[in-house]
């Protein structure tokens, strides 16, 4: 007997406590684990986790191995745990529904206390269907970051509407870092006629922000009636288009320079003549051989004070080389995001005749706009639907 039963068993009167439970195979809840992807990778750690767990028995191993294999095994186990929990909860809610068909009308007390603990098996479900899927995909390692975020009007198409648009996704994204509880620091803001907006940016940090807000970069589309004007009066829908940039912050970068890179030279300091020239070879010249980067320094008598000194400007000329390839990265992700801001690059339409948000990805609608653009849970729930998807795509290809 299952503990979900065992659950409502204790809570009802005992001549409803004769019920038998029965399993039913026709009940076939839709769920992610249905995916084939998913079916394979599942498949391959438990193959792995049995592998591991044999070649651990062996005495042949180092050190060194066991204690990957150790990693290994643990990481294989998190998917494992987190699989078999799944299983137990969806038998258990396979079975409650088998209940609720079984039982007659008369029943309300054992049918009410069953519909509760089937609601609640399936919100449970969600949450582990969540845990297993983060078991499985590995994190993206920009996901924890916090993100520049931009908003910017259509150029092409929408006019007032496209900038007063612009200013209802950003108060969106405004009270999504309110739900989250993320800090939300304005850069830039560039406000328009009648209340819209040309322009912002903003930096939101907190837990996890890329992760949840990555997805929202691309093209919005909105289909409405003015307000005011001819177009008001004869309910002619207008249509425009914004754009949303996100961008990953990039974090300091650590330049190690490795012995074999490394090249130093050593030469007598140049100067005017008489006391200001040395006469010992004391300054240096340090090349970084991959990059040809090179920096000098004579300013000390001390050979070491000057060879230190080299390393410290070599590595600061490093590291403006790789924050520019940064940079060029992150200006051609905004590009890339940014686009021609046309109707046709549109990854979600906000069409507020028809009170509806379509996201073109996924094929998702959801209604109420105005909950839609507080940035609420109706956001979170878009998201997360994005996310999975992703998360799916990423097992498909691994």
């Amino acid at each position: 007997m299952s503990a979900a039963l065992i659950r409502i068993l204790r809570r009802v009167s005992p001549p409803l406590q004769t019920l038998r439970s029965c399993r039913s195979s026709s009940h076939k809840p839709k769920d992610f684990l249905m995916s084939d992807a998913v079916q394979r990778r599942i498949k391959r750690v438990i193959e792995e986790h049995t592998s591991i767990t044999d070649r651990l028995e062996s005495d042949q191993l180092t050190e060194s191995e066991r204690k990957t294999l150790n990693q290994k095994l643990v990481e294989a186990s998190k998917v494992i745990n987190a699989f078999e929990r799944t299983q137990l909860a969806l038998r258990e809610r396979a079975e409650i529904h088998t209940l609720i068909h079984n039982s007659s009308s008369e029943e309300h007390q054992m049918l009410s206390l069953l519909r509760e603990e089937h609601e609640e098996l399936s919100r449970r479900i969600e949450q582990l269907n969540r845990k297993l899927m983060e078991a499985l995909v590995p994190a993206d390692d920009l996901d924890s970051r916090s993100v520049v975020l931009e908003v910017a009007a259509g150029r092409t198409t929408g006019g007032d509407i496209c900038q007063q648009f612009t200013r209802e996704i950003f108060d969106m994204y405004h009270g999504f870092a309110c739900y989250k509880h993320w800090d939300f620091e304005l850069c830039n803001y560039t406000p328009a006629d009648y209340g819209g907006l040309h322009h912002a940016a903003v930096r939101i940090s907190g837990d996890s922000v890329f992760r949840w807000l990555k997805f929202e970069g691309g093209t919005h589309r909105v289909q409405r009636i003015p307000e005011v004007g001819l177009s008001s009066r004869m309910q002619r829908i207008h249509t425009g288009t914004m754009a949303v940039i996100v961008l990953p912050q990039p974090r300091d970068v650590d330049v190690h320079i490795a012995p074999k890179d490394l090249r130093i030279d050593t030469f007598r300091s140049r100067g005017a003549g008489g006391q200001s020239v040395n006469t010992t070879d004391s300054a240096v010249r340090a090349v970084h051989l991959p990059t040809g980067t090179v920096a000098e320094c004579q300013q000390f008598r001390s050979q070491l004070k000057n060879r230190d000194t080299a390393l410290r400007v070599l590595r600061a000329r490093l590291y403006q080389s790789i924050t520019g390839q940064q940079r060029e990265q992150t200006h051609s992700a905004r590009r890339q995001q940014v686009g021609t801001r046309c109707q046709s690059e549109r990854i979600r339409t906000y069409n507020f005749s028809q009170d509806r948000v379509m996201d073109h990805r996924i094929g998702h609608v959801t209604r109420d706009i105005k909950a839609f653009l507080r940035g609420g849970e109706d956001l979170e729930d878009l998201i997360k639907l994005l996310q999975e998807q992703h998360d799916l795509l990423r097992l498909n290809i691994s």
